[in-house]
């Protein structure tokens, strides 16, 4: 597949991490961006895929980027021999707030897929739930945010597929519903529009669901922790505390949630990791599925952005959550890990392209609680189109990293921009970029609820009154 060269990149081009999004994102950077290739530099404490940056003559770093080096060692890369220099963090383990700062002082452009600590925080001891979640972590980017003076050199955070690519099915699917509703609305223009209009469509909530069908020619080995995108990512995420934007119209609460009480306030978490965490959920192809609830930082930044406010309260919000069924063999790999106290196993393997007989990776936002009930609209993108449009990497990989292209895209045509959220990005232009790599893209509506099927043989603690509570969505 060949495409438009979107722009030019005028400086050096540092990767920060090569594993498989890392891999998937080279590609496209080469194909859609004019620039020095002398100038690009990867950086990663692995040197398993060398090869691939040898044979390109592309510079690797052999380090990690720790909290100690990390100012040294990106300094002069991402400045030398002039021009703009563009800083594209892929890693695990390396604080986005530090980098992207550090960026800022020197004039580079930033890009993320996660809001990224440095190593030890997700399993750190010391430090209590609250602090561990998403939440904490988004609310020191969004300090660094406010602290910014205005026209900042642009730095894009948390834009993958989820994080980032939902953001924007989000805003059309609203229009989508708006058209099929017969409310008739403009394209909102700002935050508080768009609010309002998920608001007067009645939308209680926004479920982030995916279905990961990917599977291999031979079944997961025993004590392997086998999946399609990092296994390390997974984890960090997974054994963080369940977290979930909380909406407005919500009655009842689990005992074990607590509800954040610094910053903006608009998320709940459980005390309890969201790999082990199930919630029911709806994707066009399985339907009906338990998914699991993983915290995410477009759970707290979508409910955020749709908040409308009067006099200070929030008088409308949308719940919001991750609903992530993988692929089987990573559920596989969680049985086998929590089994085992949560000690993960010895050996990791992430499926690439060549060992994936079949499958797709179905992602998208399903939004509830609306008069047509809910809608979802999303990616339906399987490996064997994948393999048709960029190499080194699987249906997940490609939606991740064909964001990441967008969102460089957006960051070299918005350069001045200070920190931005993929909410807040343009969601026609980023979509326009990355339309081409996620197959099919689809909305459909569903008269699937919650409570269908139930109750069933045993009792239930459950609402009916109102099918879309998150006591009825919650797996207990």
């Amino acid at each position: 597949m060949t495409g438009p060269v979107y722009a030019q990149i005028s400086g050096p081009i540092v990767m920060i991490g090569f594993g498989s999004i890392g891999k998937g994102t080279l590609p496209l950077i080469e194909r859609h961006f004019k620039y020095d290739p002398a100038r690009l530099v990867v950086i990663d404490p692995d040197d398993k895929d060398r090869a691939l940056l040898d044979a390109r003559g592309i510079s690797f770093v052999h380090k990690a980027v720790t909290r100690e080096n990390y100012r040294a060692l990106l300094t002069p890369l991402l400045t030398a021999g002039g021009g703009q220099g563009f800083c594209v963090n892929l890693s695990v383990d390396t604080s986005s707030v530090d980098i992207m700062e550090l960026c800022n002082e020197i004039g580079a452009l930033y890009i993320d897929t996660v809001n990224e600590p440095w190593a030890g925080f997700y399993f750190d001891a010391s430090r209590g739930p609250e602090a561990r979640t998403n939440y904490a972590l988004r609310e020191v980017t969004q300090a660094a945010k406010r602290a910014r003076k205005p026209g900042s050199t642009t730095a894009v955070s948390c834009c993958g597929a989820n994080p980032g690519m939902v953001s924007w099915f989000v805003k059309q699917a609203l229009l989508d519903l708006a058209r099929d509703t017969g409310v008739k609305t403009a394209e909102p223009k700002s935050r508080d529009d768009w609010a309002k209009l998920a608001q007067t469509l009645g939308v209680k909530g926004i479920h982030i669901a995916e279905r990961d069908t990917q599977r291999a020619h031979k079944p997961k080995p025993a004590d392997v922790f086998v999946n399609t995108w990092s296994v390390e990512g997974f984890l960090s995420e997974g054994m963080q505390p369940a977290e979930l934007g909380w909406g407005t119209h919500e009655k009842w609460m689990p005992e074990n949630g607590r509800i954040q009480d610094q910053g903006s306030a608009t998320a709940l978490y459980l005390l309890q990791p969201g790999a082990n965490t199930r919630v029911r959920s709806w994707t066009p192809t399985p339907g009906p599925q338990y998914g699991f609830l993983v915290t995410h930082n477009e759970s707290i930044s979508i409910t955020d952005y749709f908040t409308v406010r009067e006099g200070g309260k929030a008088v409308y919000r949308p719940t919001c959550h991750y609903a992530y069924h993988p692929p089987n063999d990573a559920v596989l790999s969680l049985h086998e890990l929590f089994g085992r106290a949560g000690k993960r196993q010895d050996a990791i393997h992430i499926l690439d392209e060549h060992e994936i007989v079949d499958g797709i990776d179905e992602l998208g936002v399903l939004l509830y609680g609306h008069a047509k009930n809910a809608y979802w609209y999303g990616s339906q993108l399987s490996i064997e189109e994948t393999r048709k449009l960029a190499p080194y990497q699987n249906a997940t990989g490609l939606q991740v990293t064909s964001a990441v292209l967008a969102g460089m895209v957006w960051a070299l045509e918005n350069p001045k921009a200070g920190i931005v959220e993929a909410d807040e990005m343009d969601f026609r232009r980023c979509l326009e970029v990355q339309l081409p790599y996620l197959g099919p893209v689809i909305g459909t509506y569903t008269d699937w609820t919650p409570l269908e099927g139930r109750p069933g043989f045993f009792p239930e603690d459950i609402d009916t009154s109102d099918p879309w509570q998150f006591r009825n969505v919650l797996v207990r």
